[in-house]
């Protein structure tokens, strides 16, 4: 998901109209001015849309790399970082992602009910 995550944030700002600092702002994001100033370089400077330039901004801001991305993980586990205790690590794909407003736990309670039934997943 790593890899991906600037494409998913670019494209759920362009889903939910985040075209301007008054946007994100409006829809209840508050930024620092070192952030909005970062913004307003990157789209004066190379050209991109007001979109890219705040997907960029945000994903370096919030998800840089540290020891919880996958690459990270992976040359820790291979240096033996964790041993003698057993790791568990779970990767989720980008896939899962979705934007879909008004899901209820209800719905997810549902689907996950029919895909026991249909034998696709086990109860829990």
């Amino acid at each position: 998901m790593q890899e991906n995550l600037r494409a998913l944030v670019q494209r759920f700002a362009q889903d939910k109209g985040l075209m301007s600092h008054d946007a994100v702002e409006a829809f209840g994001l508050t930024r620092t001015k070192r952030q909005k100033d970062a913004v307003d370089r990157r789209v004066q400077s190379t050209g991109v849309t007001f979109e890219e330039a705040w997907a960029t901004a945000f994903v370096n801001d919030k998800f840089g790399a540290a020891t919880t991305h996958w690459a990270k993980l992976e040359d820790r586990v291979r240096r033996g970082v964790g041993n003698p205790c057993p790791l568990v690590l779970i990767g989720l794909p980008s896939a899962i992602v979705s934007f879909e407003e008004n899901l209820k736990l209800e719905d997810i309670v549902q689907e996950e009910e029919a895909l026991v039934e249909e034998g696709i997943a086990s109860e829990a």
